[in-house]
């Protein structure tokens, strides 16, 4: 099991820091102002840990950072620490919910669909080619240089970039910030926006309230995991229960037959090969 880190060691690329740092609308307005060279207008606070489905049936996702500006563009930002070896088309799922959620019952208009950025910070190279941004757009494979304009852009961070010539040194400040959020970095930086960031970073830290709602969430994780690790150990023994009393049935023994054999309550066999009978049948 890791260790916990204390919450004053957590860096920006840590999900709960991040996320309780994105509840800041400040942070989130530096953080995009940076890596988009723009000036962003919240239109709406930022949501963390916002919840999407299409319907109850379907797979729910959660973002890390949901926020909306004032030209209606959403953007959709992500702290990956991990290489999931998938975050290609996990963003591309991310793109389909959010997208479905946007026009109301009825309206057949697919212009007024709001333009999305999706962005991931990473501290990998996902691709491999140096890069501290990699930008992707729908474009004609045929003609190049044909733009689709569907609205829809990806974003792929790399905080180990090295070729610092393709961005702007600022955004190369926010990243080596967001990896490691120390006073060091932090001071090292020219940025002022990321040093006014930092401040309030550290206040988060500081903050007593925090640091109880890190220790809840930090004991709800290892609580959730047991559970798993306790749910998948008794599926285990049921599906070895049921593979040994489906091979009884093909010997033609009884319930009570194999109840006597598996020591096992006689109602929870004939529960199992009533299971095992439908599943034939279908």
């Amino acid at each position: 099991m890791n260790q916990r880190k204390s919450l004053k060691e957590l860096n920006l690329l840590d999900k709960f820091l991040f996320d309780e740092a994105m509840d800041d609308p400040e942070n989130v307005k530096t953080m995009l102002d940076i890596i988009l060279s723009q000036n962003t207008n919240l239109k709406h606070p930022p949501q963390t840990e916002k919840e999407q489905r299409t319907s109850i049936d379907n797979r729910q996702i959660r973002l890390d950072v949901y926020a909306i500006d004032e030209d209606d563009v959403i953007y959709e930002v992500e702290a990956q620490k991990e290489n999931t070896h998938n975050l290609p088309k996990r963003s591309r799922l991310y793109q389909g919910i959010i997208d479905s959620k946007l026009l109301p019952p009825g309206v057949v208009d697919f212009n007024l669909l709001n333009e999305v950025l999706i962005v991931l910070i990473m501290p990998f190279d996902l691709f491999g080619y140096g890069l501290y941004r990699y930008t992707f757009q729908m474009k004609c494979q045929e003609i190049p240089e044909l733009k689709l304009d569907d609205g829809a852009t990806r974003i792929f961070l790399n905080t180990k970039g090295k070729h610092p010539e393709s961005v702007s040194p600022e955004l190369i400040e926010l990243l080596k910030y967001m990896e490691h959020s120390t006073d060091e970095v932090s001071e090292a930086c020219e940025s002022k926006r990321i040093q006014e960031m930092h401040r309030r970073v550290c206040q988060i830290r500081a903050s007593e309230k925090t640091e109880v709602k890190y220790m809840q969430s930090w004991e709800e994780r290892i609580m959730i995991k047991q559970e798993g690790i306790a749910e998948g150990r008794i599926e285990g023994e049921k599906a070895l229960l049921k593979s040994l009393i489906e091979k009884k049935m093909a010997k033609k023994y009884s319930a009570e037959q194999i109840s006597a054999m598996l020591e096992v309550d006689v109602s929870e066999v004939e529960n199992i090969m009533k299971e095992i009978q439908n599943e034939k049948y279908l």
